[in-house]
């Protein structure tokens, strides 16, 4: 699979697995002036690639457009421990645990896939089954590895597919 890379003055502003960002980036840049913006690229990596950027990127590296509010739910999530949360917990993560469809709302639109890692927040229902099925398996002879991921556990919205978001899951947990 490719993935769509685009950047903003060498910082990245989106990584999707089409151009979908592009536009509202480009709308984003008209409204600032000529001079507050040099280069806007685009290219492609595939998903090894991505998942080594992964490792190195820091938040410095990013150029994100969005509202404050949307930032601050992003730079969260790009910050948090790499392990499954469900949104409740992930809205307490963000200082906002009564505004859970807001934060939820947010972590739908994060423009950088994968980076700023919003496809390991889940139903709290899914996360109520994976820790059970955990638990199963740990008393079991796998003792869990992998068990989680069943194709059955629905991991709830994601922009490219569930599938691609049960992908990202096993990848960076892994």
């Amino acid at each position: 699979m490719n993935w769509i890379v685009t950047e903003v003055d060498g910082k990245i502003a989106s990584i999707a697995t089409d151009y979908r960002h592009f536009a509202k980036i480009a709308a984003d840049i008209d409204t600032l002036s000529p001079e507050d913006v040099d280069e806007v690229r685009t290219l492609k990596i595939s998903t090894e690639e991505l998942l080594e950027m992964g490792k190195t990127l820091k938040w410095e590296d990013l150029r994100l457009f969005g509202s404050a509010f949307q930032i601050k739910v992003w730079e969260t999530l790009f910050k948090m421990p790499r392990k499954l949360l469900s949104y409740t917990e992930f809205a307490a993560l963000a200082e906002n645990p009564a505004g859970v469809r807001a934060v939820a709302h947010a972590v739908a639109l994060n423009p950088v896939a994968y980076v700023i890692p919003c496809h390991l927040v889940v139903p709290k229902e899914s996360l109520d089954k994976v820790r059970q099925i955990r638990e199963t398996a740990e008393k079991t002879l796998f003792k869990g590895s992998d068990l989680y991921l069943l194709d059955t556990i629905d991991v709830g919205e994601y922009a490219y597919g569930p599938d691609i978001k049960r992908e990202l899951i096993k990848l960076q947990l892994a």
